[in-house]
Order: structure tokens, then sequence, then C-alpha cells
């Protein structure tokens, strides 16, 4: 008898051991799944006046320590605060090609009478660009001076080593297959003929900001779209639906790089990243904007200094 109770306990301490394993199984795979990034951060929510939204935002973004560097509305209810800082200078230098993660983008939304304040994840941006450094420390810094209230843009988000090798799906670009818009004689030629084109309007694109990184011969370049399906505006509204706005994914960006180039990271892969869970067909996706890749980069083509043909990077297609 003793021995039938002994086994029968024995039974019962192996099972309950068991379950605690398959229990911290699905604890792990919730709590890596909660480790998963997303593409933007809701810092707050508010009603009031929305130009007075904007320069609160302002004023806590410089009180945080960030450099306002430019402005862009692109459509009513709707302005883009671009920002920098030692911090994000300093690991865009360390990495190769880096400028695109020199700047966060901060954005002030009125949805239907509610002001969201939004910005780019800097963590979420720095794998997606593949950043020598996570900006845990910029993000801190952000979470700080606006508020957290959620991480949005991606039902279950991806983990940072996924973003570090993005692509929508097979046959779409991938970080390191940037668009080519235009070849110069050095990186200065191509700095001053950049700025040449965008002061004329080329393409219908102009200027937003530019920042030049210190200590390394690369310069970022946010640019406003205001033709045909190049437009922000026309894409937006196809693809920025959910209640919670994406603002913050503009304004685009063209990089001029110290090989005398002028790069743009592919539409196909720039959008997508912004808006990972978006559908490839139906309502409000990536078929209703099929023709934006190639029309913005002809666009970034022009705006870059370069000829008027760029060859033809295809659409949202498989």
């Amino acid at each position: 008898m003793f021995n039938t109770y002994f086994l029968k306990s024995i039974s019962a301490y192996a099972l309950s051991g068991l379950q605690i394993i398959v229990l911290s199984f699905l604890l792990g795979l919730s709590f890596a799944q909660a480790e998963n990034l997303k593409p933007f951060v809701l810092a707050s929510t508010s009603t009031g006046n929305f130009s007075e939204a904007v320069a609160d935002t302002k004023s806590k973004l410089t009180t945080g320590g960030f450099e306002v560097i430019g402005e862009y509305a692109p459509y009513d209810g709707a302005n883009i605060i671009i920002v920098t800082s030692d911090a994000l200078t300093s690991n865009a230098k360390a990495t190769e090609f880096g400028g695109y993660g020199a700047v966060q983008r901060v954005a002030v939304t009125d949805r239907d009478g509610t002001i969201q304040v939004t910005f780019t994840n800097p963590i979420y941006m720095a794998n997606s660009y593949r950043m020598k450094g996570q900006l845990e420390d910029v993000s801190a810094a952000l979470k700080s001076a606006l508020g957290e209230q959620e991480a949005y843009g991606s039902k279950n988000g991806l983990p940072g080593k996924d973003l570090q090798d993005y692509h929508y799906m097979f046959g779409m670009p991938y970080f390191d297959e940037p668009d080519v818009l235009s070849e110069h004689g050095s990186y200065d030629d191509a700095v001053k003929n950049v700025q040449a084109a965008l002061a004329t309007n080329k393409g219908g694109v102009s200027k937003v900001y530019m920042l030049e990184i210190p200590g390394k011969k690369q310069t970022i370049v946010g640019v406003a779209m205001t033709k045909d399906m190049s437009s922000d505006a026309t894409i937006m509204k196809e693809v920025d639906f959910k209640d919670i706005r994406a603002t913050a994914h503009l304004p685009y960006e063209m990089l001029i790089h110290e090989d005398g180039k002028v790069y743009a990271l592919s539409a196909k892969f720039r959008i997508a990243i912004s808006f990972p869970d978006l559908s490839m067909a139906g309502d409000h996706s990536f078929m209703g904007i099929m023709a934006s890749p190639d029309a913005i980069k002809k666009a970034l083509t022009l705006a870059s200094g370069g000829g008027g043909e760029s060859k033809a990077s295809g659409g949202f297609d498989f």
C-alpha cells in the first residue's frame, strides 16, 4: 500500500511539474510576443486647440533634449515635427547608411476632434535600418518628453532580428536594395545638385529638412511629395485608415552618400516597414497604390538632380 501511494504521489508531482513546464513555455511565448516591436508609439490623446497642441509638443521636445530641424503639414489636421539629437547623429555616424536613422518623426494629428501625439519607435527603426546601436536611450527620452500610451502599427509586431532582414514578401526589396536616384562627381556636387533641384520643386518635390551627419559625408533630406501617385496625401489616404493614425510615416527621405550617389529606400520597403500588416489586395491595400513605387522613384530622381528617366522598379505586385 505504501508503495502504491508513493507511486501515485510521484505521478501527481510529475504531472504538476509537466504543467509547470507547459505553463512556463506558454508564458515565455507570451513574453516573447510582448517583446516584439511595432513601428509607432502613441504618446497621448487630448482635445483642444490643434495649433496649441503642436506648439506644446515642440516645447516638450526641445525641453527633452531634442533639436527640431523641420516641420511638415501634408494635409489638414496633420503636422509632423522632425527631430534629431546627439545620440541619434552619433549612432548614424557609426553606422553604414546610418543617415536614415539620424532623425525621428513626431506627429500631431486631429482625428475627428481627438488630438493624437505619436512618434516613430526608435528601436523599431534602428533595427529596420540596421543601426549599430538600438537607440534605447532615444526611445526613453521621447517617452519621457511626450508620454507613452501604447505601441501600435502592427497587431503582433516583429522581432528585432526579423526587422534587420525585413522584406514585405518574396520578390520585394530589402533595406540594402535601395533605389539609386542619381550619380554625381562628388559628395559636394551631389549636395549642390539636390539643393538646386529642390529649390525649383522638380518632380513636385520640396525640402522639409536637410541634416548633414557630423563627422561623416552623409546627408539625409526629408521631402514633401505632391504630384500624382507620388503624392503623400494620396498614398496616406489609402494606407493610413486605422483609428490611431500613422502620420509619422512621413516625410519620405533621400540620402546623399559620400560616394556621390543619391539614394532612397525603395517605396516597396519604405512604405511596408511602416505598414507591415497592410494587405496586398482589397480595400486599403498595396494594390490601391500599385503605381506609387515607380511614381515616387521618378519624382525623387528629378529631386536628386538626376535626369527625367528612371528605371522602373515595379509596383506592389507579386
